[in-house]
This record gives C-alpha cells, sequence and structure tokens, in this order.
C-alpha cells in the first residue's frame, strides 16, 4: 500500500479506519480496470473452450480468470482489513536526552 505510505509520510495521518477507507476508494477503480482489461482478454478463451485445438488453453484461462477474481477481491476486501488490523501508524520519535 504505497499510497497508505504517502497518507502517513507526507500528510502526517495514522492508521486509522477513515485513512484505510480512503485509500482503499481511491485504489478502486485501477484495480478494476486492470481486472477487467485482463478479464476481455481472457473470457474469450473461456467461452470457446470446447472447441478443438483449445485443450491446453481452456484450463490455463480458468485457472487465469479465477485468480484474478481472487485476487481483485483479496486487494478491495481483504488487505485494507488486515492492514486496519496489523498496521502499526507512525510513531512518535524518543525524547533526547541530553
Amino acid at each position: 500500500m504505497n499510497h497508505r505510505q504517502h497518507l502517513e509520510g507526507n500528510e502526517g495521518r495514522t492508521v486509522r479506519p477513515d485513512m484505510v477507507l480512503r485509500v482503499a476508494r481511491e485504489r478502486l477503480l485501477p484495480i478494476l480496470m486492470t481486472s477487467l482489461a485482463t478479464a476481455l482478454a481472457v473470457v474469450p478463451l473461456v467461452a470457446l473452450g470446447d472447441r478443438p485445438g483449445h485443450e491446453i488453453e481452456y484450463p490455463l484461462a480458468i485457472v487465469v480468470l479465477a485468480g484474478l477474481v481472487t485476487s481483485t477481491l483479496l486487494n478491495l476486501f481483504v488487505v485494507p482489513s488486515l492492514y486496519l488490523r496489523f498496521g502499526k501508524g507512525r510513531r512518535e520519535p524518543a525524547p533526547v536526552d541530553g
């Protein structure tokens, strides 16, 4: 989550639910567009899988499409919730004794 690191570093934000939702909302469109573009390339291979000569392409296309759906759902829902649970915010610097 590089955008999250930018928010923490430059804008001084810590890990909070509103920050995680903001990052997830801002990453939604790029993730969906990438997934849609890849799915459009793979769906014809799945649709024409029963034709002769597609014995290798059809199972590969099924696996790629399933992985695409799984990774999209993980990036949109699971990663933000895991970061919210286990992410560490910025820590205040320790005072210097001198």
